[in-house]
């Protein structure tokens, strides 16, 4: 089956209204996913561009700097829930935790997770990044530094499945609660609906502390993009749908922000309308 009859196979299992074909279909659509396509789409330029204040890279990483330098997301452990090949997400994050774990669904997530990790030749280069968040952080740290900091923190890359009631399974027992969950572009690229976006979160919310907090990425309005031959599917969601999945999750929400997507950076690589980044805090009885 080529990348578009999956995409369209995905897009009918999702309008038949069976939760289980559907995710099924996103399970067998994402076995064409191809990590360094996905990344020359989003990380390399005109995406990638990072020396323009207003362009979707400095944005991300201006919301995790902001957010981490409050000094109130910090704890011992982290998770950062479907990683994929990227590990900008945690370039702020690996200064205020020790123990960092990384997961994906994807075997070839993992493995390129893997290139950087043990600075093999090949890795994707995010030298550009990590020199980037030293910058806006201020802290006088090199790049070189900060990149050693990083790798040193990340102890392990697992397997996950957000749509399990366990999304790292009986082995990553051990490592719960976490006192933080960063996600980046994740539950909606997964979800064939609004319904299983909320139950996927409601199932990584049972991997975080009561008052653990939540830093949470995605797609605005996105419904495919590509990633080589895989067309994916993505459920489109909207900030109110954001903030209610949130709160029906047992939330506080304590920053949304939105971005909205210039016309210089709409590439034919999505139809993504803009990105969302939220703070939210697990109340604690949930």
């Amino acid at each position: 089956m080529s990348g578009a009859e999956q995409s369209l196979a995905a897009d009918a299992a999702r309008d038949s209204g069976d939760p289980d074909r559907g995710r099924a279909a996103v399970a067998s659509a994402y076995q064409r996913f191809e990590p360094r396509a996905y990344l020359r789409n989003n990380y390399a330029p005109p995406r990638g561009d990072l020396s323009r204040p207003d362009g979707v890279g400095p944005w991300k990483l201006r919301c995790l700097a902001q957010t981490f330098a409050t000094g109130e997301v910090s704890g011992r452990t982290l998770i950062d829930i479907g990683s994929g090949p990227t590990i900008y997400q945690l370039l702020s994050a690996c200064a205020h935790f020790e123990d960092i774990t990384m997961t994906d669904f994807l075997e070839v997530n993992r493995q390129e997770l893997g290139l950087w990790l043990q600075e093999k030749p090949g890795a994707f280069n995010w030298s550009m990044y990590s020199q980037h968040v030293c910058l806006i952080e201020g802290k006088g740290q090199t790049w070189q530094e900060k990149e050693c900091q990083l790798r040193a923190r990340v102890k392990r890359v697992l397997p996950i499945d957000v749509h399990q009631p366990q999304p790292l399974g009986t082995g990553g027992l051990a490592l719960l609660p976490a006192d933080a969950l960063v996600s980046a572009f994740c539950l909606e690229a997964v979800s064939p609906d609004l319904t299983s976006f909320q139950r996927a979160l409601d199932h990584i919310t049972t991997l975080l502390r009561p008052g653990g907090h939540l830093l949470l990425i995605g797609a605005l309005e996105e419904s495919w993009y590509l990633a080589g031959e895989a067309r994916l599917a993505v459920v489109p969601v909207r900030e109110v749908e954001v903030r209610e999945a949130l709160m029906y999750s047992g939330y506080g929400v304590r920053d949304l922000r939105t971005y909205v997507m210039p016309t210089h950076l709409q590439t034919g690589v999505d139809d993504v309308k803009g990105i969302f980044f939220a703070w939210a805090q697990k109340k604690v009885g949930v």
